[in-house]
Parts: structure tokens; sequence; C-alpha cells
């Protein structure tokens, strides 16, 4: 199957995936050009806020612009975003990062996309107008269909071809529902008229004005549609979840020249020139590049994820194997991953469901304002459990009330519970991959919080190291796009720039660790399989 018949940019268009073919002379020509250019544009489009930041090459901040947007929820376990809302709040962002940067676009070396990931877009080539409502990876709506496949004894092969685990988290399931339930879809889609993809797909249909229509490795491999060890669409994924090829984007390297940005976005053209999944993106941003190196992302969600070099490491304790990155000319890598639903968001619902705080940043002190939550636990299971649990219907509990609980008690239990959900994924992955993690480089607005920060390395027993440069995700995107077009000469050289914040030590012994866990754990007992 080859790549380049179902899209990629039509005006330097590949025949194989990876863009092995674009003639050597345009990247030369288009390195010489921004050869004396000095920084590089990030788009960082996310859950809940489209962001853009201008670095210096040694990773500095120049400029930041940030935009939230709407979130839906149509009913229970429901997510969803508007596409076009998405697009207007990334490139006023991005104008405005170059604004007040006080810089113009023959500044920028190169453009860097990170995104969320398995929020799925599907939209018409034609009009570039979205078919509906974008449908976010937090969505549950097809998990009944995702009880199907695994009743007929799907879960095994699904796992081998895509490293992935059968849940409603990933894209494929959500672009079969688009299909089936837009009037004519798959009939237009099947024709050619339709495109698909996740946010990075769409965020670069538009900047080339409709030229390109790409995903890079990363992103392709959360779709449950790629096979990772062949590096191609899979034709009997594709065939069981009746998704006609022509709608798929074109599979490029994470990093390598793809396109330019069209003549109507900024005041020249820029090369867009890295392209990675966020939690990807915050991996090679976190200078994880050497196998056995773990990061944990503090966001919306959590996502912990080890470098696994060359190898692809099939779970056995419902982790997933994912494409870490590809650069141009060099071998696919791979991580092994364990993603939390709900991180960060469970500040935002203290502060904007319970109204226990009026801004996030005020739980740590609320939190910190006792000693322990006094046996009170959070399981936050809003849109259900993701790794190593994979329960859609599970629901959030709160147990351990008691007449002298408070609200700092249940602030200081929501904290921890983050720490908790990314206690049960590095064991998991430690029994996975059996190596022993030696750290854990954090980043992310929650891993600011230093409470959160100290009780993590407690119940881990590792250090967590806190970069120095918390905007790892951006600046990842950021260093694929600048070594495409020649601002590093290498993977290493990158990782030079990475520098520690702080590093927090483990201070609980072996059996409060594990007290800690069994207390946990019951909680998790209770949760599971409440919308059933």
């Amino acid at each position: 199957m080859n790549f380049g018949e179902r899209g990629g940019c039509r005006t330097t268009r590949p025949t194989t995936s990876y863009f092995s073919e674009i003639p050597f002379v345009l990247l030369e020509i288009t390195r010489y050009k921004r050869a004396m250019a000095s920084h590089l544009l990030a788009l960082d489009q996310g859950t809940t806020s489209s962001r853009a930041i201008v670095f210096s090459l040694d990773g500095s901040v120049v400029s930041l612009a940030q935009k939230e947007f709407t979130q839906y929820y149509p009913e229970p376990g429901l997510v969803e975003h508007d596409a076009a809302e998405i697009w207007s709040t990334q490139l006023s962002v991005a104008r405005q990062a170059l604004t007040e940067a006080n810089l113009k676009s023959g500044d920028i070396a190169a453009i860097g996309i990170t995104n969320q990931r398995e929020t799925t877009v599907l939209w018409d080539r034609k009009t570039g107008i979205p078919l509906g409502p974008a449908i976010v990876w937090q969505d549950r709506r097809t998990a009944s269909l995702c009880d199907q496949l695994r009743s007929e004894g799907r879960a095994d092969e699904i796992q081998e071809r895509t490293g992935l685990v059968i849940d409603a988290y990933f894209s494929g399931t959500k672009l079969k529902w688009l299909l089936d339930n837009v009037a004519g879809a798959r009939k237009r889609a099947a024709a050619g008229e339709l495109a698909f993809g996740t946010v990075d797909s769409w965020l670069i249909w538009n900047l080339t004005g409709g030229q390109c229509h790409v995903t890079d490795a990363s992103n392709a491999s959360r779709t449950l549609l790629f096979n990772i060890a062949e590096e191609r669409w899979d034709e009997a994924l594709l065939t069981l979840l009746d998704i006609p090829p022509p709608v798929l984007p074109e599979v490029t390297a994470s990093s390598g020249l793809l396109g330019h940005t069209d003549l109507d976005i900024f005041d020249e053209a820029i090369p867009i020139s890295g392209i990675a999944g966020d939690q990807q993106a915050a991996l090679f941003g976190q200078a994880c590049s050497q196998p056995g190196m773990v990061k944990n992302t503090y966001g919306t969600g959590c996502f912990l994820l080890m470098n696994t070099g060359r190898n692809v490491i099939r779970s056995r304790n419902n982790l997933i194997s994912t494409i870490a990155w590809k650069t141009d000319g060099n071998p696919v890598q791979y991580a092994l991953e364990g993603s939390v639903f709900i991180a960060g968001s469970v500040v935002k619902w203290l502060r904007d469901g319970l109204g226990i705080i009026r801004q996030a940043a005020d739980v740590e002190k609320l939190a910190g304002s006792v000693g322990s939550s006094e046996g009170v636990i959070l399981v936050p299971a809003f849109t259900g459990l993701g790794a190593p649990h994979w329960d859609p219907y599970a629901r959030g509990t709160i147990v351990g009330l008691t007449q002298n609980s408070t609200s700092a008690h249940i602030a200081r239990a929501g904290l921890e519970s983050i720490a908790f959900q990314v206690a049960d994924v590095a064991q998991a992955m430690r029994d996975d991959a059996s190596i022993e993690i030696r750290e854990i480089r954090v980043d992310g607005g929650a891993s600011a919080n230093d409470l959160l920060m100290q009780f993590q390395a407690d119940l881990l027993g590792v250090p967590i190291v806190r970069a120095k440069n918390q905007e790892s995700t951006a600046w990842g995107a950021a260093m694929l796009a600048g070594l495409a077009v020649g601002c590093w000469r290498s993977v290493d050289e990158l990782a030079m720039l990475w520098s520690s914040d702080r590093s927090f030590e483990p201070g609980l012994g072996e059996d409060q660790r594990t007290a800690f866990m069994r207390q946990w754990r019951r909680a998790i007992d209770r949760a599971r399989s409440w919308a059933q």
C-alpha cells in the first residue's frame, strides 16, 4: 500500500512513506534560506487551549500566547470540540506570539507542531469544512464497539499490529462512528471527497491552504489503524473497522521537511518540519533519547513514557507500545506508555465543580493546610479509567469520608489521586520492560506543585526530576522542526540543552508505600464498572 496514493502535499507530494523521495536540493535550499533565522515557532494545540511559543535556539521562551476554547459535553461520557475554533484560536496565537516577539516570518527557521493526539476530525477536502464536531480523546461513545471487538476475540490481533489495547480512547473507532453516523460520509470518504485526521493533520491542512494532508508516525500510531512494526496503515484493520483508505493522511517523519505555510497565513512562507503527538514531543523535549529513560507529563491527563529504542515491547500489563518519533532518514524509535485520563483536570473539577478553590494555583495551599488526607481517597474516573485498568465504565468515587473531613482533605485527596494513578502505571512499566526506573523527568502544569511532586517521589521510591524548561512538549516539537532544517546536527547535540530545576527525593519506607497503594487499590475496586 503506497501512502502517496492517499494525500500528502500537492506541491511536493511524496511517492513513499516518510517523504524519503523529497528532492535533496529542496531540503538544502530550505536549510540555506533559513540558516540565518534565529528562532523556532512551536504550535502546541492542547485539550483545553491553543498555544504558540517562540523559542530561541537555546530553548529560551521568547514569547508565549494562549487561548482557551470551548469544551462540549453533550451527554455523560461524550466530549467534543469545534474543529473550526481549534484552528481559529491556533492561528490567532501563532500570529500573536510573533508580534509579541517583535519578529517577522523570515526570523523563524521552521514551525513544529504538537497536539492532543487521538482527537478525531473529519472534513470536506473541497471546502475544508468539518462534517461534525471533533470527537475528543476523552470521549467514550465507542465503548460498546470496543466491547464487541473484545468479545469477538480481536484484542490480541489488534495489540500485535498496533501496540494498542482496544479502547474508545483511540481514533479508529471514533472515525468509524463518524462514518457510520454522518449521512453519506462513508461513500464520500471512499470517493476521496473527505479527509480524516488527528489535530496535527487538521492544523497542517489549514496552515498549507489545503495543500497537505499528512500526519506523522507518532500520531498515526495512536489511531488503532497503523501497523507500528511495518510502519504502514494496516489493511486488515481498515477492513475490520470499515475505513476507506482514501480518507487517510500521508504518514511522514516526525522531523523532516513536509511543506510550507500558505502565503495568506504569515507575511512569507515558513517551513513546517516537525510534528509529534504531545506526549512523544515531551519525551523528545525531555531529552529521553536513550532506552530506559522515562518522562511524565502532568497535563489534563498524565502520560508516563519510557523510551524503548528500536524495540517494540509488547505489554503484559495493559500498557501500550507506541512510536515515539522518527527523524528523517533514521529508524523509528519506540516507547512504552501508560495514559491517565484525569490528572490536572481533577484540579479544574475542584475549582469549577466543587468550588472549593478559586483558581488552580490555590490547590497546593489548601491541600497543604492538612498533614494528610486522613484516609480520604478520591478516584477521578470521570470518563473511565485509563492504564493499566482500561475501564470505560468506572466513575468518580470518594471514599473514607468522616464528619471530620473538610474541603482541605478532599483537595489533598485530589492531588494525591494524580500520584496514585501514575504509581499504578509505573509499576506496570517496570514489570513489562524489566528495567528499573532510575528517575522520572517531569513537566506540565501540575509539575509546578511541590506537594504533588514530593508525594509522587514518596510513592514511587525514585527521584522526580523537574525540568528547568517547563515547556517540554512545545520545545520537543520545536527541536524536531529545527533538526530537520539544520539548526542542530544530531539528537545527541540536542540532549546537551536539557537541564533540571529541582529533584524531589523519596522519603517513605517500603512498608509505608505498600500501605498507601493497598488503600488506593481498594478505592479503585469500588469505582470500577459503576456505569455498567
